[in-house]
């Protein structure tokens, strides 16, 4: 039987720099890189990065912007990323991925309680920016 459940299956940031981000994506956040080396040969127009089985972000590059014509004005959206992406980590991830930031000098918010989300109130989360200013919250909620 097949799930038809409504999920979230991408988020593309934009970027300058999609190598790089990828780079950070993959040593500092810790997530596995889709379709690097095909970007790079000029084969895929972005590459990715996988959050799970079902979730990947795209990393757009800013030259994309003239053929974002699929809407009237969609052009128009480089640059202006949504408010933040909230990442729901194990409460080991949730920790470690403090720490790769802490240490790659990436700044990093105070720790929250109890934040509300999709699976009531975060025991704990943090927010950090991605090298071109994309914000996320890690949270936990065991």
């Amino acid at each position: 039987m097949t799930d038809h459940t409504t999920r979230l299956d991408h988020v593309v940031l934009w970027v300058r720099d999609p190598l790089a981000a990828a780079g950070f994506y993959e040593k500092t956040v810790g997530l596995e890189p889709l379709r690097v080396t095909e970007f790079a040969a000029g084969e895929a127009p972005f590459p990715s990065v996988r959050l799970n089985d079902e979730t990947i972000f795209d990393l757009a590059p800013l030259d994309l912007v003239p053929r974002m014509n699929m809407l009237p004005g969609a052009a128009g959206s480089a640059g202006h990323p949504v408010n933040h992406v909230c990442l729901s980590l194990p409460a080991a991830a949730f920790d470690a991925l403090r720490s790769r930031l802490e240490e790659g000098d990436v700044p990093v918010s105070g720790v929250s309680q109890d934040s509300y989300g999709a699976r009531g109130a975060a025991r704990r989360s943090f927010y950090f920016r991605d090298p071109d200013g994309n914000v996320f919250e890690a949270r936990h909620y065991d």
